[in-house]
């Protein structure tokens, strides 16, 4: 069994704090930037060397590294396909459909899930013919907050999700509130506590004035996440890895050095189209 960790990453320093928790494992750890949210999980798909993904947003903060290892395995050999905590419910601060797992932790079972896969298969698939279905064989006791079953086109990558509940098995996790009153703190079928995801990293680094005009409920979000990095690094006995500004505007520059071609070839092929 070959197993990867996968993040789509954005912000270079979150992704480094992140990270860094994984690298006890000795696995390989893979970066993917500037995707758009289906194609990330269909970029993991294609990596054929790898037989078991665990995805972990670079806001998303390992708590017990065994923990999250030993459940790779369940999930491989219990024969599920994903693992991961629903899109809803008191410990995630959304009220979507439960049938979908948020995308901050998961863990795919690649090689099961490419028996059925193709690209084709996904858009074909019509939640509305299967809703009822999936509904009646959705666990509840695992959400105890708000959801909404008839939610099937929030995000991007819901159709892919939506297509994976129904063909294969879902291990859904539980999820609980943080102290913070945002962080989901996610925990494995035994009550062990994976990881700590913050949420809102697209303002850790957009200062709090401009925050509050974007989104006045959310300023303060760097200072809260911080906390929950000091938080989990003081949990694994380790030391933060310090990021240099010199690190930041590097990444900053490549990344637009990949992204402008990248436009300038969508707006052509619009305008050609």
């Amino acid at each position: 069994m070959n197993i990867k960790f996968y993040t789509r990453s954005f912000n270079i320093e979150l992704w480094l704090k992140s990270s860094a928790l994984l690298r006890e494992a000795d696995l390989p750890i893979v970066r993917l930037t500037d995707l758009a949210a289906d194609d990330y999980f269909y970029a993991i798909l294609a990596d054929e060397e790898c037989d078991v993904a665990i995805n972990v947003d670079e806001d998303c903060f390992v708590t017990d590294l065994g923990a999250v290892l030993r459940l790779a395995e369940s999930v491989y050999t219990q024969g599920y396909a994903n693992a991961g905590c629903p899109d809803c419910g008191k410990g995630c601060p959304r009220t979507m459909n439960p049938i979908v797992t948020n995308p901050f932790f998961n863990i795919f079972n690649l090689k099961l899930i490419r028996t059925r896969f193709s690209r084709q298969a996904v858009d074909a698939f019509n939640y509305e013919d299967c809703k009822t279905v999936m509904q009646a064989r959705f666990p509840l006791d695992v959400v105890d907050g708000v959801y909404d079953f008839d939610d099937a086109d929030r995000e991007p990558y819901y159709r892919f999700f939506l297509w994976l509940a129904y063909q294969f098995p879902t291990l859904y996790l539980h999820g609980k509130r943080h102290a913070d009153g945002i962080t989901t703190m996610l925990y494995d079928p035994e009550g062990v506590l994976l990881c700590e995801h913050t949420w809102f990293a697209r303002f850790y680094t957009m200062p709090s004035f401009i925050v509050k005009k974007v989104q006045k409920d959310r300023n303060r979000q760097k200072e809260r996440i911080d906390n929950v990095i000091t938080e989990v690094y003081g949990m694994r006995g380790l030391d933060i890895p310090k990021v240099s500004a010199m690190t930041i505007v590097a990444d900053r520059t490549v990344r637009w050095a990949h992204k402008i071609p990248q436009r300038v070839a969508r707006r052509l092929k619009r305008m050609i189209n």
